[in-house]
């Protein structure tokens, strides 16, 4: 993950600042995994949890969740989390089996764990980008339960903020063969400078064919949403302020910028896929994720 020294994400490995957050994506991930109707499985997902002292107490299943479902955080916020991952494993296999990307890269990987859960084809090489503290707490907890990748994974260890670009070139990773890109739950701590960076990069190691998934904030305010239960109640319960996590500069307008470039995009609410699956999120008074969208976008074959 990235973000600035401002906002306490200086800390080495998950249990600090932005990295924390990791975490908190973990357990969602977990607790949607032993829904009775989840949308997405992560059996990796409990274990990271247990194994950073900071949130050993943190619920990695429904049951334990005081509240249930009216629960805020573990609740509506941790649903979100599960249909985010649901339909972003959903974008990832497409177009790995229909659109014939052998090669991915997860930008701010966190604790990601697709490389070993979802189905790739063959030839699939996944590059998990972050830290290396991140990519070490990772390494040490799938080692300790001898998970096997799916796919070829190959992790960079570089942060963001650093010549990422040459240390996934370094990796194996190959500017002339379509790709697909992921950065989830990254974007809302960027500075908006590095956010136009990071997609104009991206742009340019593209080859044609390749596809790109990420999700932004359109807010103009943040505070605006201040006391949105969502943001009280993580800040209460596991003590993440997400609001001095994020960058509140205006944000870029990223998806327009890559169709300026030539690419495909299409914006979504999360409500849609809510929709869709018959499952997740619903709007809702002084709602934190109203200005969340989920953009997707390819770059066309000529």
């Amino acid at each position: 993950m990235v973000g600035t020294t401002s906002r306490n994400t200086e800390v080495e490995g998950v249990e600090g600042g932005v990295g924390l957050t990791a975490l908190l994506v973990a357990a969602a991930r977990a607790i949607e995994t032993h829904r009775h109707d989840a949308l997405a499985r992560d059996v990796f997902a409990e274990h990271f949890v247990r194994a950073a002292p900071a949130c050993a107490e943190w619920p990695v299943h429904p049951g334990t969740v005081e509240g249930g479902d009216a629960n805020p955080l573990w609740g509506r916020f941790a649903r979100y989390f599960g249909l985010r991952t649901r339909v972003l494993d959903d974008f990832l296999l497409r177009s790995a089996h229909t659109g014939g990307v052998r090669q991915v890269v997860l930008l701010g990987a966190g604790l990601d764990a697709r490389a070993f859960r979802l189905d790739w084809p063959p030839g699939c090489v996944v590059h998990e980008i972050d830290r290396e503290g991140v990519l070490a707490f990772k390494h040490k907890v799938l080692d300790g339960l001898s998970a096997t990748p799916k796919a070829t994974r190959v992790p960079v260890a570089v942060d963001l903020r650093a010549d990422w670009v040459t240390a996934l070139a370094a990796a194996g990773f190959d500017p002339a063969a379509p790709s697909v890109w992921l950065a989830e739950g990254l974007l809302f701590y960027l500075p908006p400078a590095a956010e136009t960076y990071l997609i104009d990069t991206v742009h340019r190691l593209s080859a044609q064919g390749s596809a790109l998934a990420f999700e932004v904030k359109l807010e103009k305010d943040l505070l605006v949403y201040r006391d949105s239960p969502l943001y009280t109640s993580t800040a209460q319960q596991i003590g993440i302020d997400l609001l001095s996590l994020f960058a509140r500069e205006p944000r870029p307008d990223s998806a327009g910028d890559l169709v300026a470039k030539g690419w495909s995009t299409s914006v979504h609410t999360p409500f849609e896929f809510t929709h869709r699956h018959g499952r997740g999120p619903l709007p809702e008074e002084n709602d934190a994720l109203a200005g969340n969208r989920w953009v997707f976008a390819d770059k066309p074959r000529r």
